[in-house]
């Protein structure tokens, strides 16, 4: 296998919109967006339900893409709601991990590592991903309650003020040590994916590499992200300049008073208002036409399916705004580590690499 010759420099990372352009890495995405949007969207009509409003009023009022932080909810929903949306970031992030996966194959030259490979691999490695944002909270809530024992001591008649002052240059570093920690938990959270996916690390080393990375890499961490994210706007701009003018051809064509007419103008504008599609005027050029009667049984059963359409479509253009960010702090990692450790991720044998040598050494002996 030829890896992808790489600059280990910030010229690396203009690499990303093309290589996150990517029918494999976008599918990837989407599947993960999928299926977190079913869970949220499920228990967002729970909440709801278990506030008192009923399914049909719910999906009349907040359709396909239910938001409630503007509505009154009980503190069991509002519950049953978070749940919903820490699962969708979750499926986010597993599917961040295996996008992490095909593009660090990609850059190793391997241009066949599979979806399935990348998910097989994910479901394997999923421990870290979930684990390691929640061993930070946990040190940094461990601190915060050793504080807190300790600033009870000092309310003791006489000593209290002795044990407030006399450890202080303890308290002043672990206070600094604490703040260090919330910004490498806030970095770790955009590169957790990564270095699971590129570094195979577990919980324990994702943390470890989390240190290092802010430790070492501060002012390129930041910079690098400014360039990316621009990146990411002016390629999604691009890609969903296509899709706009993809629909606003098939409008011209199917919205032709010879042809569908009114009714297609009727079954978009129920589909665009089922999936909520106007908050896109804001990015693309997205406007409903206007409706001109209530649609029919099979007209509104024509919508919805066409709604579902419209979903993916917006599921595309997301997903490959995620695709940037997944390849281009994959990108980022494999450069930082070279920097810093002067570890090449590229030349590294990885685990497949590993198994493989494994399995042809295992025939080679069979063959003897």
């Amino acid at each position: 296998m030829n890896q992808m010759n790489l600059f280990f420099d910030i010229r690396d990372l203009f690499k990303a919109p093309r290589l996150a352009l990517s029918g494999k890495k976008i599918w990837i995405f989407i599947i993960g967006n999928l299926a977190g949007f079913i869970i949220y969207w499920l228990f967002s009509y729970i909440s709801l339900i278990l506030t008192g409003v009923t399914f049909l009023n719910a999906l009349k009022e907040y359709g396909f893409q239910p938001y409630l932080f503007d509505t009154e909810l009980e503190w069991y929903a509002w519950v049953t709601y978070f749940i919903g949306i820490v699962a969708w970031v979750i499926a986010i992030y597993l599917a961040n991990t295996s996008v992490s996966r095909v593009t660090f194959k990609q850059l190793k030259g391997d241009y066949f590592f599979s979806t399935k490979d990348a998910w097989r691999y994910t479901q394997k490695h999923w421990h870290p991903i979930i684990f390691t944002p929640i061993a930070f909270i946990l040190i940094i809530l461990f601190f915060i309650l050793f504080a807190s024992l300790f600033s009870l001591l000092g309310v003791i008649p006489y000593i209290g003020e002795f044990l407030f002052a006399i450890p202080y240059l303890f308290y002043f570093f672990g206070s600094i040590f604490t703040i260090y920690t919330l910004i490498v938990f806030l970095v770790s959270l955009f590169y957790i994916p990564t270095i699971v996916g590129a570094y195979e690390e577990d919980t324990m080393g994702s943390i470890f590499q989390s240190y290092s990375m802010t430790w070492s890499q501060p002012w390129r961490i930041i910079i690098y992200n400014l360039v990316l994210i621009p990146l990411m706007i002016i390629s999604v701009l691009i890609f969903g300049y296509f899709f706009e003018t993809g629909i606003r051809l098939i409008n011209s064509v199917f919205g032709n008073d010879l042809l569908m007419g009114q009714k297609y103008s009727d079954i978009v504008n129920f589909s665009g208002n089922l999936v909520q599609i106007e908050w896109l005027s804001f990015i693309f050029n997205f406007n409903l036409p206007e409706i001109s009667e209530p649609l029919s049984l099979f007209g509104s059963f024509a919508g919805i399916i066409l709604a579902i359409s419209f979903f993916l479509i917006i599921l595309s253009i997301i997903s490959y705004a995620l695709s940037i960010l997944s390849v281009g702090q994959t990108l980022m990692f494999v450069i930082f580590k070279k920097l810093s450790d002067d570890d090449d991720l590229l030349s590294r044998k990885d685990e497949d690499d590993l198994e493989l040598e494994n399995d042809m050494f295992n025939i080679n002996e069979e063959e003897e």
